[in-house]
């Protein structure tokens, strides 16, 4: 299940500012809103006041300005404990003296229920995450990925409507992390639970969200679907924070309609797609992924823009080729193309002629 706008909103930041200072603010008028059952990511790096928002929605701190709204009711001034909302941390925040069982059990004493009813929750909150059998154990005679389930199992546990998690994986190895990226992302969507994750790994939210929030200086910079994401940076900060990219520095000679012409520092001419550039005479940085540029033609069609390379460096790496080129006095130009039978495997020194297409190369802004 994908969470779309026809479930209907639940989560709402409305003019949302924070200031720890009284002067700088590190949330700036945040306007946001999260589908039920939507899966949301906040990606940025430290200090872009993702996880700010994230405390704020929990109830760890207090909006200086703007209202948080959860399922149509303003929440600013409602304790944590009161908001119904499960939490899971990087640190996983398990009671030591606790076993397993009792961790579990001790959000659903605090609501009041019954001993019977809570063996029967926890039972099926550990069952989801494939942990029944540990069920007496305590948190220090598990492994960092078991601790992490456990964790997970006890936001779970109460049943919620929203769970929020603050870089959860952090602490995990990659391959652990993987599948903890796909157990996290398969259990919201088949409970239906509204998810609000923080990270600052690109790749976690590309794959993991239905939307992702890329957050800088206290701002949203965009909002979107993953593939809108990657493909559809609106600016330069997206564009570079948001998988491999390449850029290049120019000046807009001209625009046409979809296209523009920009002209490189280096001199040459290609074509672009204007994506937030309005008039000839713009500074520019292009953007293109280094999996759009090819140097086989017979891979291009003939709107295909070319371009003189000379090859820096090449790299095997089993499944992709990866070349550093020199482009119009960029040394760190990246061409990232399939192991294939038919694909050269260019050495330092060749001069070659590399190709895109002008629409997968954005007219970004020119950052100072």
């Amino acid at each position: 299940m994908v969470a779309t706008q026809n479930n209907g909103v639940f989560v709402v930041f409305d003019g949302v500012q924070k200031s720890y200072d009284g002067e700088t603010l590190v949330v700036k008028d945040l306007n946001l809103s999260v589908a039920r059952g939507e899966f949301l990511t906040m990606l940025g790096p430290s200090g872009s006041g993702k996880t700010t928002c994230l405390m704020m929605l929990a109830g760890f701190e207090t909006a200086t300005s703007g209202e948080i709204m959860l399922d149509g009711k303003p929440i600013n001034t409602v304790p944590p404990h009161k908001r119904g909302i499960g939490m899971v941390f990087q640190n996983y925040a398990l009671f030591p003296h606790m076993t397993v069982g009792e961790n579990l059990a001790f959000p659903l004493e605090v609501r009041g229920l019954g001993k019977s009813e809570r063996e029967k929750k926890v039972k099926r909150a550990l069952d989801m995450v494939q942990m029944g059998a540990f069920i007496n154990r305590r948190p220090a005679q598990l492994s960092g990925g078991q601790q992490q389930r456990i964790a997970l199992a006890r936001a779970l546990v109460f049943e919620p409507e929203l769970v929020l998690m603050d870089e959860p994986l952090g602490a995990l190895d990659k391959q652990l992390r993987e599948t903890m990226q796909f157990e996290i992302t398969r259990l919201a969507h088949d409970l239906g639970i509204t998810t609000v994750y923080v990270t600052h790994d690109q790749t976690e939210a590309l794959t993991m969200s239905d939307n992702v929030a890329v957050f800088q200086d206290g701002r949203i910079q965009q909002l979107a679907p993953p593939d809108v994401l990657y493909e559809e940076p609106k600016n330069s900060f997206v564009a570079q924070f948001i998988g491999e990219n390449n850029t290049l520095d120019g000046v807009v000679k001209e625009i046409k309609g979809e296209t523009c012409v920009v002209q490189l520092d280096g001199g040459e001419l290609i074509d672009a797609k204007p994506v937030n550039v309005t008039k000839a005479g713009e500074r520019t940085r292009v953007s293109i992924r280094p999996e759009r540029v090819e140097a086989n033609k017979d891979r291009l069609d003939t709107e295909a823009h070319l371009i003189r390379a000379e090859v820096m460096e090449f790299i095997y790496m089993g499944d992709v080729f990866r070349t550093r080129l020199k482009v119009a006095g960029n040394e760190n130009f990246i061409m990232k193309t399939r192991n294939a039978p038919d694909q050269v495997r260019h050495k330092a020194g060749d001069v070659i002629e590399i190709g895109w297409m002008s629409n997968d190369c954005r007219a970004l802004d020119c950052p100072a």
